[in-house]
């Protein structure tokens, strides 16, 4: 007897965040580019997230708010407690056919356990390396425990997205049955490119117009690397290579970052037309983490024009190209993060050329290409549910 060919349902998405709008960070920038998207194509979704009393940026789409606690040692993100009967009462009336979830924590559960009940597809992508900021808050023994919470997470789910390659092979180690797929992210080279420089706004930083200008830009937070950064500058101090240093961004250790690097500029939180201005303003862009799963901030510092110095770790692997756009090294050397900026620093010729190269890479970075691939994903992801069914 031949069975009929299953129908796959139509797309309606339910979006679950640790944060959408309260903190502006890589993970909330790219999750409102994909509700913009989605609701530009007709496509329905609704966002379930913590919220705090003020907004670091004007959301994308329908945002359902979730009970939800500080996270302890990283208070100004919020953790979010599961579903509530409000809560659930207005995904039930929204009717999704496939759950995204952008979170392992206490909501993302909900939400997959949900998905299990009502028979629906329940994605992941995965925007964060949970398992290394053990290292850098005094709770290492904490990481393999991390590490196993997150597997038994992620491969519940029917697809698992990974932002770059390089943390593709990373994860494949840990979840080898999962549907790994890719989800890179985008970069908006109208906004962000070389044009954007301005030497007045470097002198009223206090730069001369002859000054190399090294560059951070992100989260002032532990995990970024900021006591190494601040390390190699003062490395560089004591070979006696002339550099100014250029902090672009807020966070809780900004105050010790002033106090590591007082002859330092920093601008504080950017967006938009400044931040690009910013970006492009500096000569090198100096990234250490070993967190990154993507690198966005990395991202846009090629986009605008600026040789980048990274470490050789996962996100900055797929972004940089070591002796064309840039330079890797080991993350932890110190002496190696100092030589390639130091070799940066003193040929300028080598800084155009490296420059020119990370244009046309970012380039290549389109954002609606992108997004369209992880849509075709989610369908995949219904098209194999329906079939399950079916069965």
């Amino acid at each position: 007897m031949n069975r009929e060919i299953p129908v796959e349902r139509p797309l309606r998405v339910a979006l679950f965040s640790g944060n959408y709008n309260y903190v502006m960070d890589g993970p909330a920038r790219a999750l409102n580019r994909l509700v913009g998207y989605l609701e530009v194509h007709n496509i329905p979704v609704l966002v379930f997230a913590p919220t705090a009393r003020e907004a670091a940026l004007q959301h994308n789409g329908t945002l359902i708010s979730v009970p939800s606690v500080p996270i302890p040692l990283r208070s100004e993100y919020r953790l979010g407690m599961g579903l509530t009967p409000r809560t659930l009462a207005e995904l039930k009336a929204f009717r999704p056919t496939l759950f995204h979830l952008a979170a392992p924590d206490l909501l993302g559960h909900s939400a997959l356990r949900r998905a299990k009940q009502w028979n629906l597809p329940a994605v992941a992508s995965f925007h964060t390396r949970f398992d290394t900021y053990a290292r850098y808050y005094k709770v290492g023994g904490l990481e393999k425990y991390v590490t196993r919470y997150l597997r038994n997470f992620y491969n519940q789910c029917d697809q698992v997205y990974a932002p770059s390659e390089s943390m593709a092979e990373e994860l494949r180690r840990e979840l080898p049955d999962a549907d790994l797929r890719i989800w890179s992210r985008g970069v908006d080279c109208d906004c962000f490119n070389p044009s954007k420089r301005s030497l007045d706004w470097r002198r009223a930083c206090g730069f001369a117009d002859e000054d190399v200008v090294v560059s951070f830009t992100g989260r002032l937070v532990l995990e970024k690397g900021l006591a190494f950064f601040a390390e190699v500058i003062g490395l560089l101090e004591q070979r006696g290579i002339a550099h100014k240093v250029l902090i672009v961004g807020d966070g809780p250790e900004r105050g010790n970052m002033q106090k590591r690097l007082p002859k330092a500029h920093f601008t504080g939180h950017l967006t938009d037309a400044p931040l690009a201005q910013a970006y492009a303003s500096a000569d090198i862009f100096f990234n250490p983490s070993i967190s990154e799963s993507f690198g966005n901030t990395t991202l846009e510092s090629m986009a605008s024009g600026l040789p980048c110095v990274c470490a050789r770790a996962t996100g900055s692997r797929s972004l940089v190209q070591d002796g064309k756009t840039g330079f890797l090294a080991p993350g932890g050397d110190h002496r190696a993060f100092a030589d390639h900026l130091e070799t940066l620093i003193n040929a300028k010729p080598l800084r155009q050329e490296f420059g020119t190269a990370a244009v046309a890479i970012a380039r290549q970075f389109d954002w609606d290409s992108i997004l369209g691939a992880l849509v075709d994903n989610y369908h995949d992801a219904l098209a194999a549910r329906a079939r399950a069914t079916a069965l």
